[in-house]
């Protein structure tokens, strides 16, 4: 496709853990990550853009609801049930994921970059293509990906969630009940 464009979007402080790693990375350690989107058309929208950047609010917040200040914890790590604890008792805000390290969250962010796009008015059929993840400045991985993939379903589910909860009216404070963030929908990822 002739016309891309990137973005750099903040994902938030998360921590997660290689359970199968020999090294230090099989600890609980934590980034403050940042990603790099490449979106791509055959043409461009009637602002001559690839993609409005205005338009990836919705994104940002699916972004910031998984990755900031939050456990990501490998669904196959042999100490989920301990790891889920600590979510119960209020000590982690944990997310299940298939899959753990910047590779993967790159993966995961591809998806639901273009599963935004699939939800939104993009008359150029603007997909993004490409996602880097830093953990910091020395170290990052990239997600390829393939337009002609399509996204789960399941993430539907995410984003109609975010945007019920941002429709709704804004309560006092004193009539504002604790909101339940726990939610049964996967994107291959548990909320606990």
């Amino acid at each position: 496709m002739p016309f891309q464009s990137t973005k750099i979007i903040n994902l938030g402080s998360c921590a997660f853990r290689q359970p199968k790693a020999t090294s230090h990375c099989r600890f609980i350690h934590g980034y403050r990550l940042k990603a790099k989107f490449w979106f791509e058309s055959n043409k461009l929208d009637s602002n001559n853009w690839v993609v409005d950047f205005g338009s990836l609010k919705h994104l940002k917040k699916v972004l910031e609801k998984q990755f900031d200040h939050t456990l990501c914890i490998d669904s196959n790590d042999p100490l989920l049930a301990d790891l889920q604890s600590l979510n119960d008792r209020g000590a982690a805000d944990i997310r299940i994921m298939d899959g753990v390290g910047i590779e993967m969250i790159a993966k995961w962010c591809y998806g639901a970059a273009n599963d935004h796009l699939d939800r939104g008015t993009m008359p150029n059929g603007a997909r993004c293509v490409k996602v880097e993840v830093w953990e910091h400045e020395g170290n990052s991985a990239i997600y390829n990906g393939s337009s002609a993939v399509k996204q789960d379903d399941s993430m539907q589910l995410l984003f109609e969630d975010l945007k019920r909860k941002h429709s709704e009216p804004d309560k006092s404070e004193e009539n504002k009940k604790p909101e339940e963030d726990k939610s049964t929908w996967d994107l291959g990822t548990s909320w606990i």
